[in-house]
């Protein structure tokens, strides 16, 4: 029997899993972790039906995920849930830590990762500092998530005569005609996270026309840009020179939103360097397993051995 090495990147939009064994490749996604849930139970159950749908025997599984709060930073309580008598090796992360390592692997640096959510996270030769990532009622400055609240909010002063007018309002209109019943339906949806971070797209392919549009990207860039200065000042590379700043996720594939981030950041630190980034969160956790001991990302991870 072939000997398989899972890696699993918990994010709110899709939990995605890449499966290495004999080889072969194989990559699926499934839907995405419910931060109001107990995080380790979701991703065990998509661990658990991985494992008993191949034939490879897993032995390595290393998970970095979003909603990771302290109590449940514990690689041996998911290799409980999990209860695979092939597995010999769990490591468990944030995804602030994987993504990091994706982007800029060893590098000293700073990554702001920014899709539904956002987090920030800033390495240094002695320091690590996590920014934001607080959820979206409590922070996620300059996520989708919160770009597309940004965009709800500004339609429903558009419809009450409290605002500009926007084109965003035809947009959330076609997924509630009836504006003054909108609030209800989305209070209600399971996934009404996801649902106000999907406006985020309609957000910068409209900014080039609607300046509402174009002020909610200006806005989260310079949510974002805030972030990642602040990581490189937290882990002292603020007076270092040229010092490598990865821009990943959704949320910067927007050019309105990437280019508010890269000048309101060099305004902050001129030596950051807005670098292209060709890895990726399965990337970044596929590292786990192999991080050096000395590594200061070291003391952010949880492992289990057998």
């Amino acid at each position: 029997m072939t000997v398989g090495v899972l890696a699993v990147d918990g994010g709110q939009s899709g939990i995605k899993v890449r499966l290495e064994s004999g080889g072969e490749r194989t990559e699926l996604k499934f839907p995405g972790v419910q931060t109001d849930e107990a995080v380790l139970p979701q991703l065990a159950r998509v661990i658990k039906r991985i494992i008993s749908e191949t034939p490879a025997r897993i032995d390595t599984v290393a998970v970095g995920t979003t909603g990771l709060v302290k109590e449940e930073h514990d690689a041996g309580r998911l290799a409980e849930l999990i209860d695979s008598a092939d597995l010999r090796h769990l490591a468990l992360a944030h995804d602030s830590v994987t993504s990091y390592l994706g982007a800029l692997g060893n590098e000293h640096g700073t990554v702001v990762a920014a899709g539904t959510g956002v987090v920030t996270l800033g390495v240094g030769p002695n320091r690590v500092a996590r920014i934001d990532g607080w959820g979206h009622i409590m922070g996620d400055a300059g996520s989708g998530y919160w770009i597309g609240q940004q965009a709800l909010m500004a339609v429903m002063r558009d419809y009450d005569g409290r605002g500009e007018h926007t084109a965003l309002t035809a947009v959330v209109k076609e997924r509630w005609p009836d504006l003054s019943e909108a609030y209800i339906d989305l209070q209600a949806l399971p996934d009404r996270i996801s649902t106000v971070a999907s406006f985020a797209a309609s957000v910068a392919e409209l900014a080039d026309s609607d300046q509402i549009a174009a002020r909610i990207c200006a806005r989260a860039g310079k949510e974002l840009a805030d972030s990642a200065a602040t990581a490189l000042r937290r882990v002292g590379l603020e007076s270092s020179g040229s010092v490598p700043v990865a821009a990943i996720g959704g949320v910067f594939e927007g050019q309105h939103v990437r280019e508010s981030f890269t000048q309101e950041l060099h305004t902050r630190h001129s030596g950051a360097q807005v670098q292209a980034v060709t890895g990726n969160g399965l990337d970044g956790v596929q590292l786990l397993a192999q991080l050096p001991a000395g590594h200061a990302l070291q003391e952010l991870i949880s492992r289990c051995r057998r």
